[in-house]
């Protein structure tokens, strides 16, 4: 007997669904799984309001996804909203049309703001579920648009989780204004990561922890980039392993790219294309951070993440 479920995964920069079914072994086969960049958290850390037209793009998006929810007859729904609505004093706007929307699917449905807590343990339950356990202890990083997650845990479950207030729209609205940025311009994006970064270790202790496993969109996209696909192909990228050295090449080079070089790759999404930089930026001080508290050698790169967590969650 399965139950077939529905995820939503709002962030800053994107959209997510996972239409899934749950077997009576609580494990998820996929249904349909889908991502739109609507770019929900545009200009939020300035104004500290989200745009009406980043709403209007965001609405546009999830009533496709509530199509098809009825179309694949989805029994329950969650969905989730994050950073860019946690930060945003006209939130109530966002989850007015979220009411509107999921209600046509399951009747008082509507968005909620998780906690950067919650969303990091969500994204570990996602992220390690198709690794041994001997690969553990692992730390498992969601760089986002707006936050970036830590959790560090093994097989019994989440240790120690910190959302830090870093992410790649954050970064490139704050500090990476040329194109390609200047030295200078990298540079302070680099202090200000380092500065987040330096409180999330604080609270999230990585010594000791065997395996680094990266989630969502950068991550995916500098897999992808790293191993040169002509394309972007999730089977190819999920459980990824790229060594440091690599992994730091790719980022120095995707940061010294123009707008117009970083398009023209491959695998490159429209919507990742002016803010990829950043999120370079930040996974090499974490690689860094990483390399230097934990001795961990390499990046495993995995396509399952909060959205597979907020699946489970639904069971």
């Amino acid at each position: 007997m399965t139950d077939r479920v529905a995820a939503v995964d709002c962030g800053t920069n994107s959209i997510r669904l996972l239409i899934a079914d749950i077997g009576a072994d609580g494990a998820l086969a996929d249904v349909h799984r889908e991502m739109r960049i609507v770019r929900l958290g545009k200009g939020v850390d300035a104004t500290g309001r989200l745009d009406p037209e980043a709403i209007e793009r965001t609405r546009v998006a999830l009533a496709d996804y509530v199509a098809l929810m009825i179309e694949h007859e989805v029994r329950r729904v969650r969905m989730v909203a994050t950073s860019a609505t946690r930060d945003a004093s006209n939130r109530e706007d966002f989850f007015a049309m979220t009411r509107a929307e999921l209600g046509k699917v399951v009747a008082g449905a509507e968005a909620e703001v998780i906690t950067g807590d919650e969303e990091a343990r969500l994204s570990f339950a996602g992220a390690v579920g198709e690794l041994s356990a001997e690969a553990g202890p692992f730390v498992v990083v969601d760089l986002g648009g707006g936050s970036t997650e830590l959790v560090v845990g093994d097989g019994g479950g989440v240790r120690a989780a910190f959302s830090a207030d870093i992410g790649c729209v954050r970064v490139t609205e704050r500090c990476l204004h040329g194109d390609p940025p200047t030295p200078e311009q990298v540079a302070a994006g680099r202090e200000f990561a380092t500065e987040r970064l330096t409180e999330a270790f604080t609270h999230v202790p990585v010594e000791g922890t065997h395996t680094w496993v990266g989630v969502a969109g950068t991550m995916t996209t500098l897999a992808a980039v790293a191993l040169d696909l002509p394309e972007y192909d999730s089977a190819k990228t999920h459980l990824a392993r790229i060594g440091l050295p690599e992994l730091n090449a790719v980022c120095d080079r995707l940061l010294g790219m123009t707008h117009d070089q970083r398009a023209a790759l491959g695998p490159m999404h429209p919507g990742r294309v002016d803010v990829i930089g950043a999120g370079a930026l930040i996974t090499e001080v974490l690689a860094a951070e990483l390399s230097r508290r934990a001795g961990i050698a390499e990046l495993v790169v995995s396509e399952h993440d909060i959205l597979d967590g907020i699946a489970l969650s639904i069971a």
